[in-house]
Order: C-alpha cells, then structure tokens, then sequence
C-alpha cells in the first residue's frame, strides 16, 4: 500500500496527491511516470511524476477524473492509500541546453509540462510558456508555471480568462511574427499536439511532444500503447512517453485512442449508478 499524505483538489475535477512512494521519488526524472491501482480488480492508470521529494519519500499526482478509476482516484483522501504504484517507468525527457524554448500546453497537460518546464529552467533555458484550459475555472498551476518562464501567456476557450482562443494561437502569432525558438515542448490533447506539431513544422523547429496512449503493463509488453513514429512502430510507455511530434501518425494515434471509448463510458455510466446508489 501507498499511504496518501496530502489531497488538494485544485480546479473541478482535477486532483493533486502526495503519496509516499520513496523509491520512486529516489530515481524519478522529468518526463517519466507511474501506473497506479485502487484495488486488486482496478484498471492501471498511467500518471505523470509532477514533483517528489527524496528527503520526504512523496511523489506529487494529479489526476483528472474523467472516467470511472480516474474518478475513484481523485476521490482518495489523505489517510487513505492506493494499492500499486508502479514507477518510474518512461524515459526522461530529453532536454534542451541554454536555448530559448517555447513550453505549450493544452489542459491538464501543464501537470505533465510543468516538471519538464523545471527540468529545463535548471538547464538554462529561456522558457516562454502558453497555457490553454476551456474556462477560467479550469486553469491550474499558473503561478508554478510563472515562476519559471521568461513569458506566460494564457488562452481560455470562453474568454473568461486571458485571451479568448486556443493554445496554438498565440504560438502561430508569434511565429509569423519572426520570434524563434530552439524547441518546442507541447503536452495536452491529441489534437492540440497535432496543431502544434503542424505550425512549427514549415519554420523547422523540432517540436517534442508527450503522448498518453492507451496503456496497460507499462512494459511494452501489451502492445496498447503503440504509435507510429516516422513509419515505424514505437511504444509511448518504453520509447517515449516524449517523441519528436514532426514523426508522429496523430491522425492513427487519435482513432487508436477512441477504441475502448463505448466501453470506458459505460463502466462511468456504472460507476455513476454504484455512487448514487450509496447515497441512497
């Protein structure tokens, strides 16, 4: 068992935990993550390492509920704990040297960007940051993010917060502008990768992308997380999860992603019916 020391809920439906897991916290790196479980008949949930502690032995999650496990993770509280935690799996992610670096994210994606963002930061590199939510009420590690950049700009779906617009927008502005960039690190949404990937494309700027595919053993074991990268078959969890986002197939990625999308909603749907039964 992984005992959880802290529960923070930081916007609706996205969770931070500090659960103790010192070896993982020992020989964890930027870019890499863990799969944890609730139960022994739980589904394996892939999640960043946002931040750890070696001298406190913690790992920092934050996890999203959109789903049914996601759900019941987000729901753990401190004093309870997750059975498995599963780490560090992944490879680093590889890192620019004194350059000037664009950090763009889509969502939650910041929680996956902003270790890498830090990582960077302590390499010295110049960091200008885009960050993207749907609303206002979504926006999370604004002020970590901040700290860390030389510029923050934020765009909300709605216009309730920052400039109305997409993530990408700002990114398109200033490179038709002429500014420039050693690299670009994107995290968010498939599409929103995609998007990125194709405005960096034509100027030639590598473009580093972190992919969350569907993932089981974390091994490569179970072949759920493969991808093509410039025609060849790769696997997120033991050649990523960072691949060059010039390479990448999105448009197979994203009807790979989809696959289970009837099954995932119905075990929600289940999930949904079990809570409302409880509070009965």
């Amino acid at each position: 068992m992984y005992p959880i020391h802290a529960s923070e809920a930081l916007a609706q439906g996205i969770t931070r935990l500090v659960v103790e897991a010192p070896l993982v916290a020992r020989r964890r790196e930027a870019g890499q993550f863990v799969i944890v479980r609730t139960a022994e008949d739980g589904e394996r949930i892939p999640l960043t390492i946002v931040d750890a502690s070696e001298a406190a032995g913690t790992i920092t999650l934050i996890v999203q509920a959109v789903g049914k496990s996601t759900r019941e993770i987000a729901s753990l509280r401190a004093g309870q704990a997750l059975l498995d935690v599963v780490g560090p799996l992944g490879n680093p992610t590889p890192l620019r040297r004194g350059g000037r670096v664009a950090c763009v994210a889509g969502g939650v994606g910041v929680a996956e960007l902003l270790p890498i963002a830090r990582a960077l930061h302590r390499e010295g590199n110049a960091l200008d940051a885009m960050l993207g939510a749907r609303t206002r009420a979504l926006v999370i590690l604004e002020d970590e993010m901040r700290a860390l950049s030389s510029t923050l700009t934020l765009t909300t779906d709605d216009g309730t917060y920052g400039r109305a617009g997409r993530v990408a927008d700002p990114l398109r502005e200033r490179l038709e502008r002429g500014e420039r960039w050693d690299a670009v690190y994107a995290v968010g949404p498939l599409p929103m990768m995609k998007a990125v990937a194709e405005l960096t494309r034509p100027y030639g700027v590598h473009t580093v992308v972190s992919v969350n595919a569907l993932m089981v053993d974390g091994t490569g074991m179970c072949g759920g997380c493969r991808l093509t990268v410039g025609g060849t078959m790769r696997f997120a969890c033991v050649d990523g999860p960072e691949f060059d986002g010039h390479a990448v197939d999105f448009d197979e990625l994203i009807r790979r992603n989809g696959t289970y999308r009837a099954q995932e909603r119905a075990a929600d749907e289940a999930g949904a019916c079990a809570r409302q039964g409880a509070r009965a």
